[in-house]
């Protein structure tokens, strides 16, 4: 994997009816923008979108136009109900067939198994034209990328085995820092000196989470930044700021 100095961004697309009923809950989006962040790329948009060619077709060409990267996830097993290779090539505008390489995997993979390469199997092979495998070393049946596209399998254990083989297809960028100060005090009262520290400090996020513990409230507050000593030096001024309303303050890394 190589590295730019540029912000480098990306979006992430969940595909299924399954999670927009709540049958199903999703376990990806987390592991993909931890995983990416590690590598200096930010996820900056998610979406999940029902098993419908035209709506997962808006998302990509909207997406792809818009970040760096954009991942998926679900929707490229046997079934009929799995659309998302075809939408993807509807998105490209370019054709779909059974792939000679993705054909010889699950070929192989089935006879040493000793089950049937049925015609159900052989649609996890039909894969857009141009695009380039994903390897899946889990149960063989692969992705693959188009353009900045890149089309991984639902089940989390699957997607992350197929999203750490393709590292050295990434360029990221100057990775995320972060930090956190949290303190027993209501966000009310944090409120109006917190918007003071980030019209100060502009360039570094900072976000108030509340939480609700030994029957009061409390805020944890993160900042982000790619600038470390900036970041120290915001941290230390928070500490300050939160000691000045009376409360002591917990140092954290921003997880």
């Amino acid at each position: 994997m190589s590295t730019s100095d540029k912000k480098v961004t990306a979006a992430v697309i969940m595909i299924g009816d399954e999670i927009l009923s709540g049958r199903t809950q999703d376990k990806n989006l987390g592991f993909i923008a931890t995983w990416l962040g590690e590598r200096g790329i930010r996820v900056m948009e998610a979406r999940v979108v029902p098993d419908i060619e035209d709506e997962i077709v808006d998302a990509v060409n909207t997406l792809r136009a818009k970040f760096d990267y954009v991942f998926t996830s679900g929707g490229i097993g046997p079934t009929h109900d799995d659309i998302t290779a075809d939408s993807i090539a509807a998105a490209f505008g370019v054709p779909i067939g059974h792939h000679p390489e993705a054909m010889a995997r699950l070929q192989a993979h089935y006879d040493a198994s000793d089950i049937e390469f049925n015609d159900a199997r052989k649609r996890m092979a039909r894969i857009p034209d141009t695009a380039t495998l994903i390897d899946n070393p889990v149960s063989k049946a692969p992705g693959f990328q188009i353009g900045n596209v890149f089309v991984m399998a639902g089940i989390p254990s699957v997607m992350q085995a197929m999203i750490t083989g393709i590292e050295d297809r990434l360029t990221g960028g100057a990775r995320m820092l972060a930090c956190s100060v949290a303190g027993q005090i209501a966000e009310g009262v944090i409120a109006e000196p917190l918007g003071v520290l980030q019209d100060k400090y502009p360039q570094v996020s900072m976000g108030s989470y509340p939480y609700y513990k030994d029957g009061t409230f409390g805020a944890n507050l993160v900042f982000r930044t790619t600038d470390a000593d900036l970041l120290a030096k915001v941290q230390n001024e928070a500490i300050e700021m939160v000691r000045a309303l009376g409360v002591e303050p917990v140092v954290g890394d921003g997880t």
